[in-house]
């Protein structure tokens, strides 16, 4: 089991223990958050600082309370499987300059074992440990109730819309992924009204996909398994970062998030990874049955709600996507 994060009464009695602190950038950081190296009782660590302030997606969301501090005071991360670290060794709360509580997320400096940015395929047996830890994941919090308050399922299908670019670009900001979010919305308008017009007609109204989303089993996820927050130990554990949008879910959410964010250096077929999964899962005491197909279907055409924006640029990939929106359709 993973070991306890420690809680800080506030910011400041955290920040007595550091030394030698310096801001830096992180590669694949695309949420707003600040950084900073420091040393913690002598070990080279990471500071994150996480609000509403600065963070795009917690104001797409609408995290005023700032949930990773909720999820950390929590015991919920002591079910953590032994096979995937999630590097924070401490959190503290904080107040903004807006009044909105912020957090400081003490991590390990893990950046040398993280995959390393670029385009090229990743390697195959990483990618199976990937998926069978997802799934050993999924396995041990199946049939969760949501006891502690994180995620709201429906908050995942309205993030990445041209509503929230939108908002982003009036309050001026300089996030990069918002702009991004507008120009793939206004593409697939201009060149694929159909998908278009489904899509943003599950935008306003959620609530169908929701519903049928959680007619099926649940479990806890992660939400977002993209390369830039996955890494491993050389004893083969995963780590596995960013836990902002963490809470009960199906557990396909996550296996359609991974498969739509990594596409580009996924050394295996979509429907490959599928079956491994579901494979694995099922070796893990999960019974795999009827509901699976439907909720299969259902979260890959969310999967193609949150991303579809930025396949605009491959035929291939966006038409795999566009498939599955009509099947999704169909199980409505």
């Amino acid at each position: 089991m993973s070991s306890r994060v420690r809680l800080f009464p506030s910011l400041e009695e955290l920040l007595a223990l550091m030394t030698a602190r310096r801001p830096f950038k992180t590669s694949d950081s695309l949420s707003g958050s600040q950084f900073e190296s420091v040393e913690f009782e002598g070990e080279r660590m990471v500071v994150k600082y996480v609000s509403v302030d600065h963070d795009w997606i917690m104001r797409a969301s609408g995290d005023l309370n700032c949930r990773q501090l909720t999820l950390f005071a929590s015991a919920l991360m002591d079910r953590l499987p032994v096979s995937i670290d999630h590097a924070t060794v401490a959190v503290a709360p904080f107040v903004t300059s807006s009044g909105h509580r912020g957090g400081a997320l003490l991590m390990k400096d893990v950046s040398l074992s993280l995959v390393p940015p670029g385009s090229t395929r990743i390697d195959a047996d990483m990618h199976l440990r990937f998926i069978d830890h997802m799934s050993q994941l999924h396995a041990l919090y199946w049939g969760w109730q949501g006891t502690v308050e994180l995620f709201p399922l429906a908050h995942h299908f309205v993030l990445f819309t041209p509503t929230m670019a939108a908002i982003e670009k009036q309050r001026g900001s300089g996030d990069a992924v918002p702009p991004a979010v507008a120009v793939g919305w206004a593409w697939m308008r201009r060149e694929r009204p159909t998908a278009y017009a489904a899509l943003r007609e599950i935008v306003h109204d959620p609530g169908p996909l929701v519903s049928a989303l959680s007619a099926t089993p649940q479990t806890f996820i992660h939400a977002d398994w993209k390369l830039g927050n996955l890494g491993e130990h050389g004893d083969g554990r995963t780590i596995l970062l960013d836990w902002d949008r963490c809470g009960g879910a199906p557990a396909a959410l996550d296996l359609a998030w991974y498969l739509a964010v990594n596409c580009d250096r996924l050394p295996q077929s979509k429907e490959a990874t599928i079956e491994a999964y579901r494979g694995m899962l099922a070796q893990r005491g999960v019974e795999v049955g009827a509901w699976w197909p439907r909720q299969l279907a259902l979260a890959l055409m969310g999967g193609f709600l949150m991303l579809g924006w930025s396949k605009t640029g491959d035929a291939a990939e966006f038409g795999w996507w566009e498939d599955r929106l009509a099947e999704g359709l169909r199980m409505l």
